[in-house]
């Protein structure tokens, strides 16, 4: 599909390693553990990686193996992607762009004021934060609200949700009919995809054109997005 000649109306982003970066929220986790656990700091950064290479939240899973409680979530070390704004500002309808902005994020309280800080939020036409509205993704429910209010019901192909996770982001968004969009950036970039969705992928590559098509369409499965780039520069190839 060729987004630019079948737009959709709506481009609705995730916050966390996808407007903003979340490294030295993580860095402060790590050297948490590392102060409780004995471990070395290396040690602990190159354990939790590798529960993120196995689909798990690396730093509360290494936490929950060595019996340690969880602090909060210090949304004060995020700091935005320098170029979130420059990409928001090229794609919102209300500089120029085509397109209208929405966030659909698993966020403590708060997110308009802190995109607001991040002097981001003049792109942005609606905000559906979990803290707000008391479902987290990958609940499909946190969607349906965003398309609900979007004037989209009915309509999910006319969205596309952009995010770093394809368990919160990108599987709930497919499986409710959304377009969707893969930024590899933070943690999100290591996911490892199911043998049937490789397979899926293989078979589609091998897969031969028939006489009178155009292209052929590999079969999707719902860890597959529509798109994948690897940081939000390239979201402007795209759309």
């Amino acid at each position: 599909m060729n987004a630019k000649t079948n737009s959709p109306s709506w481009l609705f982003f995730d916050i966390g390693s996808t407007l903003v970066d979340e490294t030295k929220v993580y860095e402060g986790r790590f050297k948490y553990i590392a102060e409780k656990s004995g471990l070395s700091y290396d040690e602990v950064c190159d354990s939790a990686l590798e529960l993120f290479k196995q689909n798990k939240k690396g730093d509360k899973e290494l936490m929950k193996r060595l019996g340690l409680p969880i602090p909060e979530w210090k949304s004060a070390d995020e700091v935005l992607y320098p170029d979130a704004k420059s990409v928001l500002q090229k794609l919102s309808w209300k500089t120029g762009g085509k397109y209208k902005i929405g966030i659909i994020a698993n966020q403590n309280p708060g997110s308009k004021e802190r995109l607001k800080s991040f002097g981001i939020l003049e792109y942005i036409d609606l905000v559906v934060a979990s803290a707000e509205e008391g479902c987290a993704k990958p609940d499909r429910k946190i969607f349906e609200i965003a398309l609900s209010r979007a004037g989209l019901e009915g309509q999910a192909a006319n969205a596309v949700m952009i995010g770093d996770r394809i368990d919160n982001d990108i599987i709930p968004a497919n499986e409710i009919g959304m377009k969707t969009l893969w930024v590899k950036q933070g943690y999100g970039k290591y996911w490892r995809f199911s043998r049937e969705a490789e397979n899926r992928e293989f078979k589609g590559a091998l897969a031969k054109a028939p006489e009178n098509a155009s292209e052929t369409v590999p079969e999707r499965t719902s860890e597959r997005a529509d798109f994948e780039v690897d940081d939000l520069t390239g979201v402007l190839e795209i759309f």
